[in-house]
């Protein structure tokens, strides 16, 4: 017998930046990082994909996106911006995908162009995976416009699309060139849409940073009221802990592991079977108050740590159950996301319970009868 092997890495570099109005053409940010891609010779293109409820909050964003590009010297606009259904709507509809893909052929944007996406985690989700997929990897920018996409998914590496009722059945990691996190944008969101968004960071300081959810709860009030400095501070710390934790050993998760996904198993499950009508962030509120008290119940965490969970969560005024959580047995439909959730990566369940807040701990089963009873606990009691 006889081989011949090989073997290399790839490198991955990319920054979040934070600032303001990223189109006023007082504000040189997005202009800076686009001309320190700049090379001689080449003029490269610009496809923005917008979220449609982003244009609806902001009428002249079309325009000073024409006005802003319109000054770069190297770079070309696309001169048709893409406006797309925000939401998971747009995750669902492989129509949206496979026309998106034809808009790339169409307006010829090559592996030197750039995919600039703007929107909530949805619309980045989708233009993410149309940019990686086509010509074997487009690059694209993200501009995030939620609380949620701001902290989480925007920051990360995946991208993808639902497929058979599965939540980001097709999708790839594929790292963005930049991330602006622009905070004008959070100015015109939807209560609902801040409030959730905020569960993220919620999540991140229960399983790595004790130290940042004692913050959140001196500073519950203020978060309520979206505070700017409180809020943008709880961005920022949210999104370095999110950032910290994909530059570790398993970013592209090859591995059963997925620590950032505490409360998430049945979150997937609960906003499937409420055909999305739940928020990504009301669902994961639930998720995590149903794993802090299943965690409580199977003598892992102490029981003022769950009511201090509890509360923060009630302080944030977000949920902490829905009917479609009930578990009368192993067939219940709630359990099923526990081996859709395992076979999203394969390998052995893996599921994030707490051991202490700030601290999680990995479990390779669930007790159906004890799920049951935290989600009559949060049912009756709370």
């Amino acid at each position: 017998m006889s081989y011949i092997q090989q073997s290399f890495s790839v490198q991955f570099e990319y920054k979040v930046y934070f600032t303001e109005k990223i189109f006023d053409p007082a504000n040189p940010c997005f202009a800076s990082f686009l001309e320190s891609r700049a090379e001689k010779g080449i003029r490269k293109k610009l496809l923005f994909i917008v979220d449609e409820g982003v244009t609806e909050a902001h009428a002249t964003l079309q325009e000073q996106i024409a006005a802003y590009c319109a000054d770069l010297e190297n770079f070309e606009l696309v001169q048709d911006v893409i406006v797309v259904p925000g939401g998971e709507a747009a995750k669902n509809d492989l129509q949206l995908f496979y026309w998106l893909v034809n808009a790339i052929d169409q307006h010829a944007i090559d592996r030197h162009s750039y995919v600039v996406a703007i929107g909530g985690g949805s619309v980045l989700d989708l233009a993410g995976y149309v940019a990686a997929v086509s010509h074997r990897g487009v690059k694209h920018i993200r501009i995030p416009t939620t609380v949620l996409s701001q902290n989480d998914s925007g920051v990360g590496v995946k991208n993808g699309i639902n497929y058979h009722g599965k939540k980001n059945f097709l999708g790839t990691f594929a790292p963005p060139a930049a991330v602006f996190n622009d905070a004008h944008f959070l100015t015109t969101l939807d209560e609902r849409d801040w409030r959730s968004g905020m569960i993220e960071a919620v999540k991140v300081a229960l399983i790595k940073d004790a130290g940042f959810f004692d913050w959140m709860e001196a500073h519950a009030q203020q978060l309520t009221q979206a505070e700017p400095q409180s809020l943008q501070y709880l961005i920022r710390r949210c999104a370095e802990l999110h950032m910290a934790h994909i530059g570790g050993k398993d970013p592209f998760e090859s591995g059963s592991s997925r620590p950032l996904d505490f409360g998430h198993w049945s979150a997937h499950k609960l906003e499937q079977l409420t055909d999305f009508e739940l928020r990504h962030g009301e669902a994961v509120s639930i998720g995590i108050a149903l794993d802090s008290v299943y965690s409580w119940i199977k003598g892992m965490l102490d029981e003022a740590s769950v009511m201090r969970i509890i509360n923060l969560l009630k302080q944030l005024r977000l949920p902490l159950y829905h009917p479609l959580l009930e578990i009368e047995d192993e067939n219940s439909a709630i359990m099923a996301g526990l081996e859709e959730f395992r076979e999203h990566l394969g390998g052995r369940l893996t599921i994030s319970l707490l051991r202490a807040i700030g601290k999680g701990e990995e479990v390779h089963e669930m007790d159906a009868a004890a799920l049951a009873q935290a989600v009559n606990m949060l049912r009756d009691k709370w």
